[in-house]
């Protein structure tokens, strides 16, 4: 790797910038592969195969529904293990009667129908984007049916992918004047960016909050069978039992899900069965609680600690919110079944067995569903329990993990390494985030040794998800769905009715164990604002000082400087312009190659990006200058994995470029406006397209840098290859047939190309140290000179997440003046 240093300041340019749009945003015109705007739809060949087998995509379904339990339901499945304990506890205690305990169930009963029934199951999993669930997922839909989007460098041509379109196109005359409203004032898009951001981070503090709650459960069970073991002890194993639990996350979801899955299926019978037994033997007449009648009772009995004992009621649906943020591990067809015709009908049955002992035998409320198992199974049950409680964990850890992948490809979380762990897209293993929640979760675990003070904290972070949700899911409901404001006016009170007076029940709790959620979603907010600040200051500095395509048109084909053999791919967020950086390198080292391609690796909000619409190819400047443009689009959870041949997708792809440019007159437009912009969506799949003849050689027998005339260099890369043998790949030649029919002009360009390209490819980038203005004021140079140069420094580099080759990586040092 070289550097080049070059230190500016923003005002100091020596070129003044051009700026055709004169705001943060760029936008560039397409062209399709059949000569038009936009381009042909994608991904229908992705229905055929299920639609003629459909016994296929049912029996994926059912593995997936399979799967889901030992993932998804794990925690939401073992809440009767402490939810009635929690009802009664504090000052609930001196209504313990028949009659509460049947309000009690009622609640429980209607809860969890409403709740996650009807609300999740029946109306929320419906508004998946392309598959996948979340806030960020509901966030994304809005921006692609609204201008809510904060994130920079969205073009007009994303509109045009095929997962783009979500399938509504009617407007009504109250939705426009809303959506015009909202989209006017930009500080209302701030506070929804916040919103989704809150509920981001809450999903991420019931990472570290459920498994330290689940676990010390389980053990606190053991402690009661065994009176020898103390409470040091019972921490002791908890702590073994977490550690053991992060270590296993490495082996993906698709392996937890089939490992687990069995504990908790066996769970749910057992719990069901001793539910249908107790509810036979002890009090039959428990049925009539599913009446709401009961709840009236229930209030009218024990008024405003009621109200407080909701708070332990919650508890009952806490986990519902995995539900959705794991949506794209698995399908929401296959998570409806399960949840419709498993989980729900197991839960029911076993609060309505476990209320029908109680309301017979009042004196075993602390330790209501040990108490209610029959002794001949007790400790069977007893060991299913303890398993249940740690797979409770799994379905929270899986949710985080795809919430901070959401995060970092939208631009609001720092770099982290995306291990995908299965080809079923979404299932995914972030090793920095599993370690970090792992040390957290074992500070909660020691620090509070009290399941009572982290079930506070962890009901107010689920119930703070719920309600954020319900308000996001009005949006949907107004903007992508294109219902009446009446329609979601209902749905909002309904819901949130409901759910605000469970949040307001365990807010009151924030000093009794609450705020540890609290903090920890504030601290997860700060970093994920600040880093959304930076980068975006970072965006809108390159935008503001690009490089005037005039000034270059006016150095002539040569650009007033050396041409060496080579490609040059220079990296750089913007879509449109030259970036500042190719001038800062020609200008301290005056000598570039003779290929030039200005590559922008960016993500849209959609979920997915075909492979037949990621990339984009322009030209810059006239034919001559031989400039590029190639932008490759990746969705918010699109793996960006290194598939070992970029660089030959590149060089196809600019050479089907330079053949449709030939013959599509929209393409190769003389007039100056469209030296930079028209681009054409080139598909991957090129094999049929490609005018080379491609050869595949093993690497050992030819060297990339064979035409380089520096022994020297060909021996540092050698002695790279040879210490980097998982590295070595198979490498492709281009050649050209013998085809007098294709036009000279085209010949000659793709006989440049592809010397250029047995010269050797070169990767540029900018090592950027952002620091703020000294004008600017000291909260400002506190977020950017501190808060954000952490996180930067701290974070995986940009040639580490985009897979760049070390050896070939040339970094051009700047100061961004923000």
């Amino acid at each position: 790797m070289y550097q080049v240093g070059i230190h500016h300041e923003g005002d100091s340019l020596e070129h003044p910038p051009s700026l055709a749009d004169g705001g943060a945003h760029e936008s560039i015109d397409t062209v399709g592969k059949d000569g038009k705007g936009g381009q042909t739809p994608q991904g229908k060949r992705k229905t055929e195969l299920p639609s003629k087998f459909p016994f296929l995509n049912i029996s994926r379904n059912l593995v997936l529904a399979y799967q889901s339990l030992g993932v998804v339901y794990g925690d939401l499945s073992t809440s009767p293990l402490y939810v009635y304990r929690s009802v009664f506890d504090g000052k609930l205690q001196d209504y313990q009667s028949p009659e509460t305990i049947f309000g009690a169930f009622s609640l429980i009963f209607w809860t969890i129908t409403l709740i996650p029934l009807l609300k999740y199951v029946f109306i929320v999993l419906c508004a998946d984007d392309n598959g996948e669930g979340g806030s960020f997922a509901l966030y994304s839909l809005l921006c692609r049916h609204a201008k809510f989007s904060l994130l920079p460098n969205q073009q007009a041509a994303d509109e045009e992918l095929s997962s783009y379109k979500y399938g509504y196109s009617g407007r009504s005359t109250a939705c426009l004047q809303l959506k015009r409203f909202l989209e006017k004032h930009k500080k209302s898009r701030t506070v929804l960016l916040v919103i989704v951001l809150l509920a981001a981070c809450m999903v991420i503090g019931d990472g570290v909050l459920t498994p330290a709650m689940s676990v010390i459960s389980s053990m606190s069970g053991i402690q009661a069978a065994t009176d020898h073991l103390t409470h040091d002890g019972v921490v002791f194993l908890s702590c073994i039992i977490l550690v053991g639990l992060f270590a296993l996350q490495h082996s993906g979801t698709h392996r937890v899900g089939f490992l687990f899955a069995p504990i908790v299926l066996i769970w749910l019978i057992s719990i069901m069965i001793i539910g249908l037994y107790n509810t036979i033997i002890w009090n039959p007449k428990i049925v009539s609680a599913l009446s709401p009648y009961y709840i009236v009772k229930f209030f009218r009995e024990t008024g405003k600690d009621g109200w407080i004992s909701l708070g332990g009621i919650l508890l009952s649906v806490a986990g519902t919110e995995a539900m959705y943020a794991d949506l794209g591990h698995f399908s929401a067809f296959s998570m409806r079944i399960t949840f419709a015709f498993v989980v729900y009908p197991c839960l029911v049955i076993q609060y309505m067995g476990q209320a029908a002992f109680l309301s017979k035998n009042l004196d075993s409320i602390p330790n209501s569903f040990y108490s209610s198992i029959p002794d001949g199974v007790y400790w069977p049950v007893f060991v299913i329990a303890t398993l249940a409680a740690i797979v409770g964990s799994q379905s929270i850890i899986t949710a985080t993990f795809s919430i901070v992948k959401q995060c970092n490809s939208l631009g609001c979380f720092p770099r982290v390494k995306i291990v995908h762990t299965s080809k079923h897209k979404g299932q995914i293993y972030v090793p920095e985030i599993n370690w970090i929640l792992m040390i957290l979760t074992l500070v909660v675990a020691i620090g509070f040794q009290d399941t009572t003070l982290i079930g506070n904290a962890y009901g107010l972070a689920c119930m703070t998800v719920m309600f954020i949700t319900t308000f996001l899911m009005t949006l949907v409901i107004i903007f992508v769905w294109q219902r009446s404001l009446v329609f979601a006016a209902a749905f909002l009170l309904f819901f949130w009715f409901i759910e605000g007076l469970y949040l307001s029940s365990a807010a009151i709790k924030a000093p009794q164990g609450g705020w540890v959620s609290l903090l920890l979603s504030f601290i997860l907010l700060a970093v994920m604002l600040v880093w959304h600040y930076g980068t975006r200051k970072k965006y809108k500095y390159d935008l503001h000082n690009k490089v005037p395509l005039k000034w270059i048109l006016g150095l002539g084909p040569s650009l007033g400087i050396v041409r060496v053999p080579g490609i040059g791919l220079i990296y750089s967020e913007l879509v449109t312009g030259v970036p500042p950086i190719f001038s800062h390198f020609v200008t301290n080292l005056p000598a570039f190659h003779n290929v030039v391609v200005f590559i922008c690796v960016k993500s849209v909000p959609v979920p997915y990006v075909s492979s037949d619409e990621r990339f984009l190819i322009g030209r810059v400047g006239p034919k001559p200058y031989r400039m590029y443009r190639c932008i490759v689009r990746y969705g918010y959870k699109d793996a960006q994995q290194d598939t070992g041949n970029f660089e030959d997708l590149l060089i196809q792809s600019l050479a089907e470029f330079i053949q449709m440019e030939a013959v599509e007159p929209q393409l190769s437009s003389s007039d100056s406006s469209s030296l930079d912009g028209r681009m054409a969506v080139i598909s991957t799949n090129l094999q049929s397209h490609s005018p080379f003849i491609i050869d595949d050689e093993d690497f050992e027998t030819c060297s990339t840098i064979q035409s380089s005339k520096s022994l020297t260099l060909q021996s540092v890369r050698s002695s790279y290859d040879d210490g980097n043998h998982e590295n070595r790949k198979r490498r492709v030649r281009f050649n050209l047939p013998e085809n007098s029919s294709m036009d000279p002009e085209v010949r000659d360009e793709l006989i440049d190309l592809v010397q250029a390209k047995e010269a050797g490819v070169a990767y540029i980038m900018g090592h950027s140290y952002v620091k703020a203005r000294r004008s600017s004021s000291c909260w400002k140079k506190f977020v950017i000179d501190v808060g954000y140069s952490f996180l930067r420094k701290n974070c995986r580099a940009s040639a580490v997440a985009l897979n760049i080759p070390h050896i070939s990586l040339i970094e051009v040092g700047m100061i961004y003046y923000v």
